[in-house]
């Protein structure tokens, strides 16, 4: 039995974020915790918390054995992008793209 959470528009860009979550992918949910509290990269805290929360919804349903969890899916899609806009020289503007991404994690039982 699966046991999923997703967390949408996070402010971090998708690329930012896959690096991380390919660190987790396929880990038992302890080991890929302990990777991620000592992992400094700023996506690490979201997929950290997403981690759990699957975790916690994995308790709710009966018949799973939350000691036995391991990553069977973890993908990040692109979410909206915020257009900004920054002084340039001569009177022209840049644009800033400010990105951001749905992450989504998938439990199972080994």
């Amino acid at each position: 039995m699966e046991a999923r959470a997703t967390a949408k528009y996070i402010r971090i860009s998708p690329r930012k974020a896959r690096l991380v979550a390919d660190l987790v992918r396929g880990k038992s949910v302890g080991e890929a915790l302990s990777i991620l509290e000592y992992t400094a990269k700023a996506a690490s805290i979201y997929i950290f918390k997403l981690l759990n929360a699957a975790v916690a919804n994995a308790g709710t349903r009966p018949g799973i054995d939350v000691d036995n969890l391991y990553v069977k899916r973890i993908y990040v899609n692109p979410g909206p992008t915020l257009k900004r806009f920054r002084a340039g020289p001569q009177g022209r503007a840049f644009r800033i793209l400010k990105r951001t991404c749905h992450i989504t994690v998938i439990l199972d039982e080994a």
